[in-house]
């Protein structure tokens, strides 16, 4: 039997996720069936209710939803714990298990695809939303020397700190303008590309061949790459996060790791 599985937001037409893990399964021979699914804005948990027990095995969750799906999670990993945010659910006969496998899609996107390894790396995280905080802990896990973030209003990136600082790596919390220069890797968790607003903070935080990612990927992100690019640093989009993310999650529902590159190539022929 073919075994259900979707991503579940609002909006979600626009998801690419049922191509990423259509060509997962076909890879790795799953038997994996993955739909978009379109909750209503107050109608979340009843479209997850339904969708599981219509025999569904697991799920993805973007936006709006990260939240809510962290409180329906009976079950969360270390990961979702500390990020306060669930993207992937399992729908196990013992209670609901929620993780978040955005941080280790970046981590392996940066250290994988890009060539980047983090270690002893000068970090700038912009955003301490639920973006920035499902990140966090995975970034450092790859032991950068030190990770900055810097947010509009302070005190939410000052809790990061706080619910962070005990796993060994320096953090430090700052407002937009204090953000400190020339950082080895700049990452933007902000929804500032989604808006077509300009970089959320000043290219003084950019390196000279240093590593500047946004988040989104496609059009959205493009007048924050151009931007990093006309001060020197080398730009890179979200499109690998994505697929690597997509690849944790399939691991996280079938105990099956799924090849990366190829499926990241073909997806990036497509924009």
């Amino acid at each position: 039997m073919t075994d259900r599985y979707a991503v579940v937001g609002n909006p979600v037409e626009h998801s690419r996720s049922p191509t990423i893990h259509a060509m997962f399964a076909e890879q790795t021979g799953e038997a994996v069936a993955y739909e978009r699914l379109l909750a209503p804005l107050d109608g979340f948990e009843a479209t997850l209710r339904d969708f599981a027990a219509a025999g569904a095995k697991g799920c993805n969750i973007t936006v709006p939803f990260k939240f809510d799906a962290f409180a329906l999670a009976a079950k969360r990993t270390e990961r979702a714990q500390l990020g306060g945010a669930v993207n992937a659910l399992r729908f196990d006969s013992d209670g609901w298990t929620g993780d978040n496998t955005d941080g280790a899609g970046l981590v392996n996107d940066l250290q994988k695809n890009a060539g980047r390894p983090l270690t002893g790396l000068q970090v700038l995280l912009v955003g301490a939303g639920g973006a920035g905080a499902g990140v966090l802990a995975s970034l450092i896990a790859a032991k950068p020397a030190r990770i900055t973030i810097v947010n509009r209003s302070v005190d939410k990136a000052q809790a990061l700190v706080a619910s962070h600082g005990h796993l060994g790596v320096p953090l430090v919390a700052a407002t937009l303008a204090d953000a400190p220069a020339a950082q080895d890797l700049v990452i933007n968790a902000t929804s500032t590309s989604l808006a077509g607003a300009a970089a959320p903070v000043d290219a003084r935080v950019l390196k000279a061949g240093g590593l500047a990612l946004d988040m989104m990927y496609g059009p959205k992100a493009q007048s924050f790459l151009d931007w990093a690019a006309a001060h020197g640093a080398e730009p890179r989009d979200g499109l690998g996060m994505l697929v690597e993310q997509a690849a944790e999650a399939f691991f996280f529902w079938r105990g099956v790791r799924p090849d990366t590159a190829p499926v990241l190539k073909a997806v990036r022929a497509t924009l």
